[in-house]
């Protein structure tokens, strides 16, 4: 594993909570890794709400599908997984738009896909954004973001 400290900021805006207020044990459990969960404001019950999901670090887009992506650090080692909702595989595309290529060198804050969190409630999904640290150990992460959070603010940090 690196040696350095991989900081994670949040790639949309709103409430920063443990993984474990996601209505999915995959997330809820940690069963990909750990992490924290962005619960966006949906606003207006159906809203048509666009924003922008933005990478959370420097590095390449190894996996991109409209609801979820991963960016890989610059250093190939750990893998930053965003997944737009829960269960929003179902929606098939539907709400969300690509920004950018799989195999893209991104920044982090470097928008990556359009998508309408109030359209994914009104579609009967929750639009909470799990943002994980891909097969971390538990205790890697620290300093967790809880409360309100903009878009690029700092999520946790990954020893």
């Amino acid at each position: 594993m690196s040696d350095h400290v991989l900081r994670v900021l949040a790639p949309v805006p709103g409430t920063a909570r443990p993984l474990d207020s996601v209505p999915d044990p995959v997330f809820s459990q940690n069963m990909v890794g750990p992490g924290v969960a962005v619960h966006p404001e949906t606003g207006t019950e159906g809203a048509d709400d666009p924003q922008e999901a933005c990478s959370p670090i420097d590095g390449t887009v190894v996996k991109l599908h409209p609801h979820a992506y991963v960016v890989m650090s610059p250093d190939g080692v750990r893998g930053v997984l965003v997944h737009l909702g829960i269960d929003t595989v179902q929606l098939a595309g539907e709400g969300f738009a690509l920004l950018v290529e799989q195999g893209a060198e991104v920044g982090a804050g470097t928008p990556v896909v359009r998508w309408s969190p109030g359209r994914v409630a009104a579609l009967g999904r929750s639009p909470a954004v799990p943002v994980v640290a891909l097969d971390a150990a538990p205790d890697a992460l620290a300093e967790h973001a809880d409360g309100a959070v903009d878009r690029g603010d700092p999520l946790f940090t990954w020893r």
